[in-house]
């Protein structure tokens, strides 16, 4: 992955609200949400949510789906994992297995953010 995409999803997450509605996402799993349930779930006014929502997508950590009248979202798992692999690439001097035991190999995407949030 290229650094300014990096960076691009790593701004994303950076703000309080894209951040829970990520770990929320990931945490319902390929099937994702409406937008709807996401808006209830985490009490955020749907202009808000939508705002939310379309940064995550334009970086890459979410899609959005048409299901009927509805648009599902879920979490990009690709896009997750490139994101933890460009920062665990030089983890410590070469060395990722002194990381803690977090590298990509030792668990699937949706445990892998779990381990890294620390739930």
């Amino acid at each position: 992955m290229e650094q300014r995409q990096a960076l691009t999803r790593l701004s994303a997450i950076a703000h309080e609200t894209r951040l829970a509605i990520f770990r929320l996402l990931v945490q319902q799993g390929p099937d994702g949400m409406p937008a709807g349930e996401i808006a209830q779930r985490l009490a955020v006014a749907p202009p808000t949510l939508s705002f939310h929502l379309k940064e995550l997508e334009r970086a890459g950590l979410i899609r959005a789906t048409r299901k009927q009248r509805q648009i599902i979202y879920a979490a990009d798992y690709a896009g997750m994992r490139a994101l933890i692999d460009f920062i665990m690439r030089d983890c410590c001097q070469g060395h990722p297995e002194l990381c803690g035991g977090i590298g990509m190999s030792e668990c699937g995407a949706v445990n892998c953010v779990r381990e890294i949030a620390g739930e």
